[in-house]
């Protein structure tokens, strides 16, 4: 198994501190090395230009929220990221989005290896009509030698990881799809990470929640931030604020700014980001 994939490893038992008040603030973030370098990425869908000359840096081990008005490229940005648009017909991209030694927009990359790197996390929830189990090990098995002893403890550390283990540890051999939202969701993310990624997105992952699973995920997000580099779109600016280390705004396919995201909410350097963030359109 990768050794990436600390499955042999299970974590311990979340402590019952309140998340809130211990979560860490944000440091300078020049500091920390480079996970994805974008550069000049522009892309279409046939004749319609979706994105315009986008340079982004995403750091390592940190939370980017990319917020902005519906239909400003957000969601096209991730969806090149995980070369998710290859299969529309008519997209293209130009420019480079760098991560280590991939280039995730080239023809030759591996795309199925990417997106064992690169995992993502939808709007709504998308469990597998499978038991609790196999959707966690679907990814292993594919990607994977590993021995059932090595598939039930890696497919407990995800659970775990994903602070779910505890509500479905005695129906694990249940169908999924009869969770709930919220634990869907959570299941969809212990699906993510159990095949070892090094970035992990995610599509407005609350959009579709009450407030209590909206709660639980963000504290989620701010426990994986420890080992995952996250990018997360979402319209709602409270949880950018609460959850993100670095906030990029985006209009109508264009990077207006990004910035630490207590800079972007507090001190923009742009009209429209002031504007956007304050509620005066969108």
């Amino acid at each position: 198994m990768p050794e990436s994939i600390p499955a042999m490893t299970l974590p311990s038992t979340p402590s019952p501190t309140n998340k809130r008040e211990t979560r860490p603030r944000a440091g300078d973030l020049k500091h920390l090395p480079t996970a994805i370098d974008i550069s000049h990425l522009s892309s279409w869908y046939g004749g319609f230009q979706a994105l315009h000359d986008i340079s982004l840096r995403i750091p390592q081990r940190s939370v980017t929220a990319l917020i902005g008005p519906s239909g400003c490229g957000k969601s096209t940005l991730l969806r090149w990221i995980n070369r998710m648009n290859d299969t529309i017909p008519g997209a293209r991209a130009t420019g480079t989005a760098i991560m280590g030694d991939l280039d995730l927009l080239a023809r030759s990359t591996d795309v199925v290896d990417l997106r064992r790197r690169i995992g993502i996390v939808f709007q709504k929830p998308n469990p597998f009509p499978k038991s609790i189990f196999d959707n966690v090990a679907f990814g292993p098995r594919l990607h994977m030698a590993c021995t059932r002893k090595q598939l039930e403890e890696l497919v407990e550390w995800s659970l775990r990881k994903a602070a779910v283990w505890d509500e479905v540890k005695d129906r694990l051999h249940s169908p999924a799809l009869g969770l709930s939202g919220g634990q869907q969701q959570r299941l969809c993310i212990a699906r993510a990470i159990a095949v070892g990624p090094e970035v992990l997105l995610m599509d407005e992952p609350c959009s579709a929640l009450d407030p209590a699973s909206t709660l639980a995920i963000e504290d989620l997000i701010f426990e994986l931030q420890a080992q995952y580099t996250i990018i997360i779109v979402t319209h709602n600016m409270q949880q950018a604020s609460r959850c993100s280390t670095q906030t990029a705004f985006f209009y109508e396919g264009r990077l207006i700014e990004v910035g630490l995201t207590e800079q972007v909410f507090t001190k923009p350097l742009q009209k429209q980001t002031e504007d956007y963030v304050t509620g005066k359109f969108g």
